[in-house]
């Protein structure tokens, strides 16, 4: 019963141009390894010698654009953005870097340059927020035990010292800063990539796992109010911001690794 169920949720996984029937699999195996001289298996064969794609119908085509629309999407995009970067006009050494985000918060940089008292209070509700990040972060090891969060965090920071130390950006011409900020003083930083965002979402994938859902929802509307901030006063380009958001996830991910190897590793040597 169970050998069935194994075997009916293996097909249904399968896409079906991959599909192929026992007789068929028959004929691969026996006519198709004597061709290539080798047995490829059920998994990996080239029928008669063929490419894949070679093999394709139109009926494949239609089942790819119906059941995997993501990738098509994607793809679609990705024929664009050769185009996009194929005719568009290179930004001249003479001027400053152009930035979108730049753009779309203009009214908003106009309005705190023009507003040190906003600019300050704004500044200053963003450093509570990254000590909360902090505290939670830090918490979550010295508190609760649970040590994935914190070598995230040290896996996150390392590598944005790394990065940001072996490129330099210059500093935005427009950025407006304040005493209140963090770093506090408006001492030197990195601004490739974005430390705040990144650290946001690292304890916010804390959050989902330990299901604190309302308070993870709370970091992630703080981060976008964050970012938009981080655009607004020039203290970080586009690019700083949305690396720091796949900064977060992929340094979540090898801590989650790195904490299962040793976990491995402990139990094999019997500690």
């Amino acid at each position: 019963m169970k050998t069935a169920e194994a075997t009916a949720a293996t097909t249904t996984v399968l896409s079906r141009g991959y599909k192929r029937s026992p007789k068929s699999n028959g004929k691969v195996n026996g006519t198709a390894a004597k061709k290539t001289g080798v047995n490829h298996g059920n998994g990996g064969d080239i029928s008669n010698g063929k490419a894949s794609f070679m093999k394709w119908t139109l009926d494949d085509v239609v089942y790819v654009a119906k059941y995997h629309r993501l990738p098509c999407f994607f793809a679609a995009w990705f024929l664009f953005f050769i185009y996009v970067e194929y005719t568009l006009r290179m930004v001249p050494d003479s001027s400053p870097p152009f930035d979108l985000g730049f753009v779309v918060t203009r009214s908003f940089h106009r309005a705190l340059a023009s507003w040190p008292e906003l600019n300050s209070l704004l500044a200053a509700l963003n450093t509570v927020f990254v000590a909360m990040q902090s505290v939670y972060i830090i918490g979550t090891w010295v508190v609760e035990g649970r040590p994935r969060a914190t070598i995230s965090a040290l896996f996150m920071f390392t590598c944005r010292g790394i990065l940001g130390y072996s490129t330099q950006l210059p500093l935005p011409q427009e950025f407006v800063g304040s005493g209140m900020d963090f770093p506090v003083g408006n001492v030197s930083f990195f601004l490739f990539y974005s430390g705040h965002v990144a650290g946001s979402v690292i304890a916010s994938l804390d959050m989902r796992r330990m299901q604190r859902w309302e308070l993870a929802w709370l970091f992630d509307i703080l981060n976008v109010l964050q970012a938009v901030r981080l655009l607004g006063t020039r203290g970080h380009y586009t690019i700083d911001l949305a690396v720091g958001v796949g900064a977060g996830i992929l340094f979540d991910s090898l801590a989650g690794k790195y904490i299962e190897s040793r976990r491995k590793s402990a139990v094999a040597s019997g500690v």
